[in-house]
């Protein structure tokens, strides 16, 4: 979020600054037209600029407000803090963050994951999922670009969605529930990573099928 706009703020700027005040009301108003325009108004900016700013109507705000949580997560759990940590803690860490970032916005947030779940919406709400992810693995320093990169973001973006559920209902103290079946998940993912590079360390020098297949058919001479 921009804490404070420039003299002449560009159309990005505005929705920076404007998507945690619409989150504010669409706890009440729903994710519409009266939230945009009463944060609009607290801010003191004209309507129809708001309007501009968000086009695409209640996503475009749900999307600028999940941004707003990815720039608050790393300002909480900055490199620094987080080169201390093992991976597990990292992610783990940044999951909790994000829930803390929304705690007090759970009716926003359940009403967003309700418009998100649209069909007219499942792609977008899907690809908003993906980008949580791969921010959070990047953020805990990942840099796998071949098919981990995928498997790593596809497991946490699924694990970070059914968290959000939990979340939701959860009247534990300190959202004791939630943390602990988000550690349960965070176990899974991380049995999962070991086994798949123990996998990958047996199999790294075994003769390939295709290439032996390959050179019956094509001998080397």
């Amino acid at each position: 979020m921009t804490d404070v706009l420039p003299q002449d703020p560009t159309l990005d700027e505005i929705r920076d600054h404007l998507a945690p005040l619409i989150a504010i009301n669409a706890a009440f108003d729903g994710w519409g037209g009266a939230a945009r325009d009463a944060a609009a108004d607290a801010a003191r900016i004209d309507r129809d600029i708001a309007l501009l700013a968000f086009s695409d109507g209640p996503v475009d705000m749900i999307d600028a407000w999940f941004a707003s949580i990815d720039h608050a997560m790393l300002v909480a759990l900055t490199p620094e803090r987080l080169a201390s940590m093992k991976v597990r803690a990292k992610i783990t860490g940044l999951v909790e963050a994000r829930l803390d970032l929304t705690a007090s916005s759970r009716e926003a947030l359940r009403r967003a994951l309700a418009i998100l779940s649209l069909p007219q919406n499942i792609v977008r709400g899907a690809k908003l999922g993906w980008r949580a992810a791969d921010l959070m693995w990047r953020a805990a320093g990942d840099t796998a670009t071949d098919y981990n990169h995928y498997t790593k973001r596809t497991m946490l973006a699924g694990v970070y969605a059914a968290t959000l559920t939990v979340f939701l209902d959860d009247e534990s103290a300190g959202q004791a529930d939630t943390r602990a079946f988000l550690s349960r998940r965070i176990d899974g993912i991380m049995r999962f990573e070991k086994a798949k590079a123990g996998f990958l360390a047996r199999t790294e020098h075994r003769p390939s099928l295709s290439r032996f297949i390959g050179r019956l058919r094509y001998p080397v001479v």
